[in-house]
């Protein structure tokens, strides 16, 4: 059973930098995992994501530059390192992943390509 788990949410100032991890467990190896966030009285948008063979990576123009999304085997992880925090990233974090067997290039975007979903974490960034 594929369960995922994100954790390393908390509380910054702005320009700070934080890393979220989703920890996987069962069969993911061959999944592209992606990352999404929800805002209070927003949608669920779209961060960034990573293919299954860890080749490739996709941002929202917004995390574009400030975000960096990478892949741990040894610790069956997919880590999110977000530097130069601002107000406006402020939400629930979560991962996803997508188990239809993509290429192993693919990094799925929407919301509806993802099968599977952590809880979330939350990150604030306030003065």
């Amino acid at each position: 059973q594929v369960q995922l788990a994100e954790s390393g949410g908390g509380s910054v100032q702005p320009g700070a930098s934080l890393t979220l991890s989703c920890a996987t467990s069962g069969r993911t190896f061959d999944f592209p995992i992606g990352w999404f966030r929800q805002a209070p009285g927003e949608e669920r948008e779209f961060v960034g994501g990573i293919s299954w063979s860890g080749t490739r990576t996709s941002y929202a123009d917004s995390v574009l530059g400030r975000f960096i999304i990478s892949s741990n085997n040894s610790k069956n992880t997919v880590d999110q390192q977000m530097n130069d925090l601002k107000p406006e990233d402020t939400a629930v974090y979560y991962c996803a992943a997508d188990e239809t067997r993509q290429g192993p290039w693919s990094v799925p975007t929407q919301i509806k390509e993802y099968d599977y979903w952590g809880q979330g974490t939350q990150v604030i960034v306030s003065a």
